[in-house]
């Protein structure tokens, strides 16, 4: 029995190395036209590396000719199949460049902008990529309004939306818990600009009450007046949009304390000699 699994394993790996043999030669070869059939071969067999291997010989011998097109073609889509996006995404809008006018260029443009969506990182970390997809989402959409792609790009771009909403609600929590007050309230205000149909608006509207509590709080007695001033402002805003907030008790306490402060530091000679 163990003899005969030896046998296999020998025969598996001649035959392994008897075809890396025949790639290899392949690849050296000036038979272009055998090149362009292995590579769609391989393409077709799923090899994805060895037909872009052959693809990037032969690639270059027929730009300008009507084989460029369908080269193109299956270099961009194998990259893509080979789970490389960052480099798929840029040969899916080279080929739309170079091939205006060809059927692949609606779903190529949709592709590069899908795979800068699956290169978008969670939201802790750099979000270049979730931007760049956004950006080219929203262009397909401009381009292609009738495409029976635009709901599922729209859909993308609210997922790709949602992990900037959060990396900046979590950027302004940060500050919150280190007691950078001021950057703490200055970005979720960006926040809520930035994304004002955002699903975490009534939470960071109450941070920001916080962030100004904390912040005048913490402030000396001259400044405290005008900072606290800013928790009542906010404390209405939250009143205003969110008058059942799960927040609101948390928050009435705390302008109810800066409503008291600043009679208490208006009605004071010190205050007032100022």
């Amino acid at each position: 029995m163990r003899d005969s699994a030896i046998r296999i394993y020998i025969l598996f790996m001649l035959i392994i190395l008897s075809s890396c043999s025949k790639y290899q030669k392949l690849l050296k070869s000036d038979d272009f036209e055998l090149k362009f059939e292995k590579a769609v071969e391989y393409y077709e067999l799923e090899q994805y590396s060895r037909a872009i291997g052959l693809l990037t010989d032969i690639i270059p011998i027929y730009r300008g000719t009507v084989k460029a097109e369908i080269l193109n073609y299956y270099y961009a889509m194998a990259h893509y199949n080979m789970r490389d996006y960052i480099m798929a995404s840029h040969y899916f809008r080279s080929f739309a460049t170079a091939f205006p006018n060809s059927e692949h260029v609606e779903n190529f443009l949709f592709l590069s902008a899908y795979s800068k969506y699956l290169e978008s990182p969670r939201s802790s970390l750099d979000q270049t990529n979730t931007i760049e997809a956004i950006r080219e989402l929203q262009s397909f959409i401009n381009r292609f309004p009738g495409s029976e792609r635009v709901e599922e790009a729209n859909e993308l771009i609210d997922e790709l939306r949602f992990t900037l909403e959060k990396k900046r609600f979590d950027q302004a929590m940060m500050y919150l818990r280190i007691g950078d007050y001021q950057a703490a309230y200055t970005t979720f205000e960006n926040m809520l600009r930035d994304f004002p149909d955002t699903g975490f608006r009534e939470e960071a509207l109450f941070r920001i009450i916080l962030a100004h509590y904390e912040f005048a709080s913490r402030s000396i007695t001259d400044r405290q007046v005008e900072r606290f001033r800013e928790v009542a402002r906010n404390y209405q805003r939250l009143l205003r949009f969110f008058p059942e907030s799960v927040y609101m008790l948390r928050a009435q306490r705390m302008n109810e304390f800066a409503q008291q402060r600043i009679n208490e530091l208006t009605q004071s000679s010190e205050y007032t000699n100022k």
